[in-house]
């Protein structure tokens, strides 16, 4: 039977070495939602991120988004057919400027060739300044990544993110690190560009203020399982969430 989800994960299974990653994992993501997932530090949200994007293939299950089947392609197909993605540790060119960063991915969704130090002309310059303008990097499209605030290194992974325009976007504990008010900023951003491209965006997060503040939907993983999945409301008041997540130190 035909799904009218927009993303429709069914019986993940993943284990490694015998230990269960993901076990069973079954959700549905719907066009345009702003979804959180929660759980403890070994709970598979991760995991549950790689297999979708399928940087890890599945033991068993199915990943099919806007109809199509995700399983058995690459990464870059998952990446072509209009899937983005940041990672826990950062993922930037920290030698290279904010510009040949952006270049990198920007020519990379073209699939153009080119070469890094001097770039194929003004082909794709203004989509690369669009991109820094976008998250708020326009003054600092020279400097070095490596240079940059902690904070605005988020802000460039999340353009690079964002080079091939994804309907999609998953993105693994954008605030991890940052401080309190930055924190609010990186997320302010991350939910005015899901609404200003009508993209649909599901984040890993173990800040709870940053999670019960912005998700308009939380689904929570435990032992690779999911335990909940609700409004922010229903997830604050379930007592199995509480019990074991809620009341633990999260940072």
């Amino acid at each position: 039977m035909a799904t009218t989800a927009y993303l429709d994960v069914r019986a993940l299974r993943k284990s490694f070495a015998g230990l269960v990653a993901t076990d069973n994992v079954s959700m549905s993501i719907q066009r345009g939602e702003f979804v959180a997932i929660i759980g403890p530090n070994g709970a598979g949200k991760t995991t549950l991120f790689n297999l979708i994007t399928q940087f890890i293939k599945p033991d068993r299950g199915t990943v099919t988004f806007n109809g199509e089947n995700l399983i058995g392609v690459t990464p870059e197909e998952t990446y072509r057919r209009g899937m983005g993605r940041t990672f826990q540790l950062t993922q930037i060119f920290r030698t290279l400027t904010v510009y040949q960063n952006l270049s990198t991915s920007v020519f990379a969704a073209h699939r153009k060739v080119f070469n890094l130090y001097h770039p194929a002309g003004r082909l794709l310059r203004d989509k690369v300044i669009e991109l820094a303008s976008e998250v708020g990097l326009s003054g600092q499209i020279e400097k070095e990544a490596g240079s940059l605030s902690y904070g605005d290194q988020k802000r460039l992974e999340v353009a690079i993110a964002l080079s091939n325009k994804p309907q999609l976007l998953f993105l693994d504990e954008p605030t991890g690190g940052l401080a309190p008010d930055e924190c609010a900023r990186i997320m302010e951003l991350v939910r005015r560009l899901s609404q200003e491209r009508n993209m649909t965006t599901v984040f890993i997060e173990h800040d709870m203020t940053t999670v019960f503040g912005f998700a308009h939907r939380i689904i929570v993983l435990n032992f690779g399982a999911i335990i909940a999945d609700g409004k922010p409301e229903e997830i604050r008041n379930n007592e199995q969430v509480q019990r074991l997540y809620l009341g633990e130190t999260c940072k």
